[in-house]
């Protein structure tokens, strides 16, 4: 599937650009103690401008009417340890079904290791006492596996998988228990990610309440998190990078919704990365502004794109040269997002999923 941007006539992008220094001890590796007391960086594109604040105070910088539109995606238990058929031991992350529900066998897309051990034909056993079959390998790390379990994958993962935590989160004796509850958002509901959407993951309760008090909206999409996104770039000219597509579903009150807050002139305020992917794959102009229903968001967004629905971007401090960083230098201009994260850094930020936020509006 070809990646949509609207970067390819425009000058060479750099990755190099987008580099910067982060020291070591500002990625989070664990959560702050409450969701919403994570830090909050709001930039004013217009005005260049930056106010430190908590996620908590998030309302005061949102007007009556403001759209915001979360994901409400799930994290699967997705990593598992396994064996070979030499004893060795080794992992399957389960990335997404390949064939329709209720096919004999499933058939899943997986990453795995070790890459020696994993060739078509060779069977696994996953712990404690499942087997898989290698049926393809389709580039480095990445297999087409055939389950041969007794019961269904997801209640299987349910059962005996890992949270997928980033390699960045050091677990040396793997996810804790508070892992599977604050690397999930409130609004999970429809299992299906391999990641978490971070910027969801500073929402709670009260906050929702306080920003429908103030008389914003809420909207939902979902977008299953994939592999594709944290992929490094290794190309210099970063269009040339190619981004898998991610499953997503635009449900039609989102829709409606979205073309109701256009047409008043209210924000569109994206909750993440993952919801600007979604809504600007979806988007066809006017009169509906974004196509409702099931679709792969393959926008890979770059500087240079035009973005059609959002307005506002809340969202983590991302990894330096990564996809991440490339979308929101794209909605606020490379500069200011440099100069963003390097007063960031000078103010101890937290960076990734664990970390602060920021609200670039």
């Amino acid at each position: 599937m070809e990646i949509k941007s609207d970067s390819q006539q425009s000058p060479v992008i750099r990755r190099g650009d987008f580099e910067f220094s982060l020291p070591t001890e500002l990625i989070a590796q664990e959560p702050a103690p409450n969701r919403d007391d994570a830090r909050l960086m709001v930039v004013e594109r217009t005005r260049g401008t930056r106010t430190h604040a908590r996620v908590s105070e998030l309302p005061a910088f949102l007007n009556p009417g403001d759209l915001v539109v979360v994901n409400d995606t799930r994290v699967i238990p997705a990593r598992v340890p396994l064996r070979t058929p030499k004893g060795r031991r080794g992992e399957l992350l389960f990335v997404r079904a390949l064939n329709t529900p209720g096919s004999s066998p499933p058939v899943w897309l997986c990453l795995g290791k070790p890459a020696r051990d994993l060739q078509p034909g060779v069977r696994l056993t996953l712990e404690p006492s499942t087997e898989v079959e290698i049926i393809e390998r389709q580039g480095p790390g990445r297999y087409v596996v055939a389950w041969h379990g007794h019961t269904d994958v997801l209640t299987f993962l349910n059962c005996h998988g890992q949270v997928p935590l980033p390699p960045y989160i050091r677990r040396p004796v793997g996810p804790s228990a508070a892992d599977a509850e604050r690397y999930q958002t409130i609004f999970a509901r429809v299992p299906g990610s391999v990641a978490a959407p971070t910027a969801g993951l500073h929402f709670t309760p009260a906050l929702v309440a306080n920003l429908l008090t103030r008389g914003v909206q809420l909207a939902r999409i979902t977008l299953h998190v994939g592999p594709g996104t944290f992929i490094p770039i290794r190309v210099d000219d970063v269009r040339l990078h190619r981004m898998e597509p991610e499953w997503c579903e635009i449900p039609t009150e989102t829709a409606e919704a979205i073309r109701a807050a256009k047409l008043e002139g209210k924000r569109v305020v994206a909750i993440g990365t993952t919801t600007t992917r979604a809504l600007e794959s979806a988007a066809i102009g006017e009169p509906m502004f974004v196509r409702s229903g099931v679709l792969w968001a393959d926008r890979f967004i770059v500087p240079g794109y035009h973005f059609q629905v959002i307005n506002a971007l809340f969202t983590n401090f991302h990894l330096p040269g990564s996809t991440l960083i490339l979308l929101v230098a794209a909605f606020a201009g490379r500069e200011l997002i440099l100069e963003s994260y390097a007063e960031a850094i000078k103010h101890r930020y937290r960076f990734y999923s664990y970390g602060d936020a920021m609200l670039v509006l």
